[in-house]
């Protein structure tokens, strides 16, 4: 430990270098071992990035573009794992350089093993979707915000714009991050200058150049997102929810936040010897402690005055500034007997992690028999369906019909190139880009996996007039549980010339 202690302090640099190293590899290569299908978000991601949707009925599509590039380069389904962690990675390091000038390498090191103890940059990370791509964003705009109030140049305020407009393709929750830096700006007096230097109208004027074209889609298609925020943040049943919510949102964080809190914990204890010396000056300390505490109190207003329901699985790009808070405002110096403790502490953490993942999906399946979607046999269902699917027509199918899991695994897993395009729910208003006269005069595959699998469900049938139902089959689930998958199947035949 000494030894180790001693090429932390005396390369800081090679020090994170190597913990980025480490955390990139064990948690792509975790997912790419244990999962034997995409998960519904990485499925998802591949539904509407073959696509190049401007929009959709859910989020935006800034995600699933890069999901379709990396698997167009690779071909392969472990490059998306791989991505996730490229992202995490990314956002460490603009946290890192935020860090840097304002508490040092071994301070900015410390921030980053804190932070690192929450799932959100692990576990929850190995599963590619809006919440991931968000966190360069968020940690890009933090880096310039914080860059641009400190030195004022409009470069960075440049960056900021890039940062924000970009997160805003990446997911609309980039609102809870920019309301309280607008706020701040208004509200503090130092930082209030910077709005008679022209610096935050260039932000915003860059950002919203760069949201203009999925800004103009959503104002074309009646903001069809609406209606999906409207079901994940429900409105409130009564007045108790103004209350009970935003304190299940708060529980919910702090419960994430242990671990790091852990972490943290040897800059708290009593310093006889070490009083920490303070950080930054007074306003970087307000810069820090809004990026820290601003976008979470953000959210908390929002639930606490509307009574809406928030999402815990939200907190993914919170908590990305909270690392260098609290070495900032820690009231024990980082000396060397800290930092080798936060570094124990850290690695035990992670230990943990690593070994809570291993067990979640080769020992627990044994035992628990819980629905794991990384164990649905996507790749079993799209042959069968395939091949009855040519079996009868001659060809393979160019569209399946289905939810999209069913749908997404089966266009997903074929071998042939094109890939199906889906007809996600049967829904033409879910699946814009679907020709409903070509899809009628090549025919299409129907699939589902709830219900009776010898009943075509209403909503594939309405948008599969006349369609065969064929005689539904069982697949067993990969991995160490026990489970059937029951399929039901159907055929739509190909318009006759």
């Amino acid at each position: 430990m000494a030894r180790l202690i001693d090429a932390v302090e005396g390369r800081p640099r090679a020090a994170f270098a190597a913990f980025l190293a480490l955390h990139a590899l064990v948690w792509t290569a975790l997912p790419s071992l244990l999962y034997a299908n995409l998960p519904l978000d990485v499925i998802e991601a591949m539904t509407y990035g073959r696509e190049w949707v401007l929009g959709s009925d859910k989020l935006p599509p800034l995600p699933w573009y890069l999901a379709e590039i990396v698997y167009r380069i690779t071909g392969i389904d472990d490059a998306l794992y791989a991505l996730c962690q490229i992202t995490v990675i990314v956002a460490f390091v603009l946290v890192w350089q935020t860090a840097r000038p304002l508490v040092g390498a071994a301070g900015a090191l410390a921030a980053i093993l804190i932070i690192d103890g929450m799932h959100f940059f692990a576990s929850s990370a190995t599963k590619f979707n809006h919440n991931v791509v968000e966190l360069p964003f968020w940690a890009l705009a933090g880096f310039a915000f914080c860059g641009a109030l400190r030195h004022g140049r409009l470069g960075q305020w440049a960056m900021l714009g890039v940062a924000l407009g970009l997160a805003f393709w990446a997911k609309y929750f980039v609102a809870v991050l920019a309301v309280p830096m607008a706020l701040f700006l208004i509200a503090d007096p130092a930082a209030r200058r910077s709005l008679r230097q022209g610096g935050p109208w260039l932000a915003a004027a860059v950002a919203l150049a760069i949201a203009a074209p999925h800004l103009v889609w959503l104002a074309q298609h009646h903001f069809p997102p609406l209606g999906y925020v409207e079901e994940r943040a429900s409105p409130p049943r009564d007045l108790l929810d103004h209350l009970v919510r935003p304190a299940w949102f708060l529980g919910g964080q702090l419960l994430f936040l242990l671990p790091s809190l852990v972490i943290a914990a040897p800059l708290a204890w009593p310093q006889a010897k070490g009083v920490a010396a303070a950080q930054g000056d007074a306003f970087d300390r307000r810069i820090v402690s809004l990026l820290a505490f601003g976008p979470a109190l953000t959210l908390f207003a929002f639930a606490f005055v509307t009574g809406r329901n928030t999402s815990a699985m939200w907190g993914f790009p919170l908590w990305l500034f909270l690392g260098l808070w609290i070495v900032m405002f820690a009231p024990a110096a980082l000396d060397r007997r800290r930092l080798a403790a936060i570094l124990a502490l850290w690695a035990t953490v992670f230990v943990i992690s690593v070994g809570a993942f291993v067990a979640d999906y080769l020992v627990l399946p044994r035992f628990d028999h819980r629905y794991r979607a990384a164990f649905f046999p996507g790749d079993l269902l799209s042959v069968a369906i395939t091949q009855r699917f040519e079996r009868a027509t001659g060809h393979q199918p160019a569209y399946i019909i289905g939810s999209m899991w069913d749908a997404g695994n089966v266009a997903h897993y074929t071998r042939t190139r094109p890939q199906p395009h889906v007809l996600i729910d049967g829904s033409p208003r879910r699946s814009p880009w679907i020709d409903l006269d070509d899809l009628h005069a090549r025919g299409a595959a129907l699939v589902w996996t709830d219900g009776d699998p010898r009943v075509l469900p209403h909503n594939l049938a309405a948008a599969a007039p006349g369609a065969e139902v064929g005689a539904p089959f069982d697949l067993p689930y990969h991995g160490a549980g026990e489970g059937t998958v029951h399929v039901g199947w159907a055929l739509l035949r190909p318009r006759a010339p």
